[in-house]
């Protein structure tokens, strides 16, 4: 018998299904452009600027980074400033009382409007046993625990938020999952067990991959399931192309293209099937829109 110790870390709560969330979530830059420049200095600080044209409202919006990281101390510290002028200090600690363990201090303030916000939070990892938790101490206060349990690719996982003013859960889920190399699979049940999603991601070969979600919401229409279905498909080492639909008869289709060693291009497009001889359909039935990142 394998002794514990072999067992791998599992992935944490957020990232259970993480596989076919990211096939059908990312890399579809419909809602606007967006330009990331990414630039670190040989003393170990990372310099991260983006900016986001929203083609709704068609209003700028950017945010400004700093990191500094220690990796010999395991020590991280992050500043961020908005356009919103939202100030955001990220303090990290890894592995100085126990190892596997890393503690955080996340704070927010937002001058013009005098609000502010602080979290401490602690993440523990040990071969098959992945906890995190979070304290909010100006809203509520509340606590946020999760943990997910590992054995041999199968996954169990739980999360619960509760209120101290008073004294009850707010918040609580579930999750199980299996991962494999070559795909995985995934039950949710969220919003206190009221809406269940189902989710599988499957690599096909090396060129292709597909993934498929379907969610089902207890307080809506009575059986209303909504199912997504995607795919991913490398052209080259340089270039990828996504499609997606849903069964409302939205479809998008994305491609990703490496340009250049840290020059990344992405550009996305959704139509709404069902409005495509409508000549009478909004501009929000179709979308188009880019995503550039620049790295050095």
């Amino acid at each position: 018998m394998a002794a514990a110790s072999s067992q791998p870390v599992p992935p944490s709560w957020k990232d259970i299904g993480k596989a076919a969330n990211d096939l059908l979530g990312k890399d579809y830059p419909i809602h606007g452009s967006t330009l990331e420049v990414k630039t670190t200095t040989p003393n170990n600080v990372a310099f991260k600027v983006l900016g986001v044209r929203d083609s709704k409202d068609n209003k700028i919006s950017g945010d400004l980074e700093a990191k500094w990281t220690d990796k010999k101390n395991g020590v991280n510290f992050t500043q961020a400033w908005s356009t919103a002028n939202v100030l955001k200090n990220h303090v990290e600690l890894e592995n100085h009382i126990a190892k596997g363990l890393k503690l955080e201090l996340i704070t927010t303030l937002i001058p013009d409007k005098q609000t502010k916000n602080a979290l401490i939070a602690s993440t523990y990892k040990q071969p098959g046993f992945h906890t995190r938790q979070h304290l909010d101490l100006f809203k509520g206060p509340s606590v946020t625990a999760d943990a997910v349990l590992g054995r041999d690719g199968f996954l169990l996982g739980t999360e619960a938020t509760y209120d101290v003013k008073d004294g009850r859960l707010s918040k609580y889920n579930l999750a199980a999952a299996f991962h494999a190399p070559e795909y995985a699979v995934a039950l949710h049940a969220l919003s206190n067990l009221n809406v269940y999603t189902a989710s599988y991601y499957h690599r096909v070969n090396a060129d292709i991959e597909t993934s498929a979600r379907a969610t089902y919401d207890t307080k809506g229409p009575a059986s209303n399931v909504n199912l997504e279905v995607g795919t991913k498909t490398y052209l080259d080492n340089a270039a990828f192309v996504k499609a997606k639909i849903n069964n409302s008869g939205i479809l998008c289709l994305g491609y990703t293209q490496a340009l250049r060693p840290g020059v990344k291009a992405s550009l996305g497009l959704a139509l709404d099937t069902v409005k495509l001889s409508d000549n009478t359909a909004g501009a929000d039935a179709h979308k188009v829109g880019a995503s550039f990142v620049f790295e050095a």
